[in-house]
């Protein structure tokens, strides 16, 4: 089977009905046409990576020190990217866009991948440890707000006051929990 690929029409090439385990490439380079044979993996599919002229790709090395700070580095600009982006989640194109637990799966790719599981992984982590940090009496941020007016007046508010307060969080996590989730069912009947 002979396939003609052109560049910027399509980033893969699936066969969807395909018997054998190699497939040959037309290959145009220059005004020169080579014939080339590839592999055809399980999923029919050949893997195909664009290089565009204009784009130049590198691969860096770390040793265990520098990968430390690269990573504390990533880390950062991450969780920088997350809050500056955060507002958005309070408009309405941004709640339409919450997601829940099939939002969250669909973040790892769909076959295995060790780098891409565990920087899905790290950012989930991220995401969760900014939220926490949010001013929601149920989460530690707010426990952090009631410490805050502890130290700013000198008393601790009432009892009552702190108890409907995490009733009130819980309330907030638990409609955001079912909102999120709800999306994703919707999302996925559509």
């Amino acid at each position: 089977m002979v396939l003609q690929w052109t560049l910027g029409v399509k980033s893969e090439v699936f066969f969807t009905s395909y018997e054998d385990t190699e497939a040959t490439l037309s290959v145009d380079r220059d005004g020169m046409t080579t014939d080339v044979k590839v592999a055809v993996r399980e999923d029919n599919s050949i893997g195909i990576r664009v290089v565009l002229p204009e784009i130049q790709t590198t691969d860096i090395t770390y040793d265990v020190d520098q990968s430390i700070v690269e990573g504390i580095r990533y880390g950062y600009w991450t969780l920088y990217d997350y809050v500056a982006q955060f507002k958005f989640v309070f408009t309405k194109e941004g709640a339409s866009q919450l997601g829940g637990f099939g939002t969250i799966g669909s973040l790892f790719p769909g076959t295995w991948d060790w780098q891409a599981f565990w920087h899905t992984t790290a950012l989930i982590s991220i995401i969760l440890a900014f939220m926490n940090v949010l001013p929601i009496p149920a989460l530690d941020g707010g426990h952090v707000m009631f410490l805050a007016y502890e130290m700013i007046t000198g008393r601790k508010p009432h009892d009552r006051v702190m108890e409907i307060a995490q009733m009130i969080g819980i309330f907030l996590l638990l409609g955001l929990f079912v909102y999120a989730n709800a999306n994703d069912v919707v999302r996925f009947l559509a």
